[in-house]
């Protein structure tokens, strides 16, 4: 029995060493798992954040892209609507000759006369001159009498019933309307 109980002890014993090797190797090989998870972790984050700087870095790019386009078409509206203002005014003196057209045409004590014949008759010539300044700038007149009005070119200031036009037709004008290349420089009244 002695024999017994000295062969359980021993393999007590043996199982008691062998316990701590397994133990010991059980908790290398977790801590070597957790070692693999975690490098696994920082490789999946480190290719998360490999894709999400060529994200930014694509984003950067086309922002700069859109932004160059952007420049590129301001500079092109500069060089070929850089007169706009200028235009613009310049309409003012056009309006302006007009009016003193008329006013000399209406006053009662230069009707008929051969200096209001004279005046008007270089007044019609600047003006014809103007608009081939106008005309070479590339900036025309809108042409509206008998056209159907168009909300982008003409401002309609009153409506008026008349059976021999259809409605919506333009029948009278109180300003004239230009236009710079394919932009508005003024609605016609």
């Amino acid at each position: 029995m002695e024999k017994e109980e000295n062969s359980s002890s021993r393999i007590k014993k043996e199982n008691l060493e062998k316990k701590p090797k397994q133990t010991e190797d059980k908790l290398s090989e977790q801590t070597e798992n957790k070692a693999e998870d975690s490098s696994k972790k920082n490789e999946l984050s480190s290719e998360d954040k490999i894709k999400d700087l060529e994200d930014k870095l694509i984003r950067a790019y086309a922002e700069m892209e859109n932004q160059r386009r952007r420049f590129e078409k301001e500079k092109d509206d500069a060089f070929e609507y850089g007169g706009f203002a200028f235009a613009r005014e310049a309409l003012n003196l056009i309006d302006n000759l007009v009016r003193s057209k008329v006013s000399l045409e209406n006053d009662e004590k230069l009707k008929n006369t051969e200096a209001l014949k004279k005046t008007t008759e270089h007044l019609d010539v600047i003006y014809k001159d103007m608009i081939s300044i106008l005309k070479k700038n590339n900036i025309e007149e809108i042409k509206s009498i008998d056209q159907k009005l168009d909300p982008n070119l003409h401002q309609p200031m009153m409506e008026v019933d008349d059976e021999n036009k259809e409605p919506g037709t333009i029948v009278q004008e109180i300003q004239k309307g230009f236009i710079m290349k394919d932009r508005l420089l003024r609605p016609t009244l």
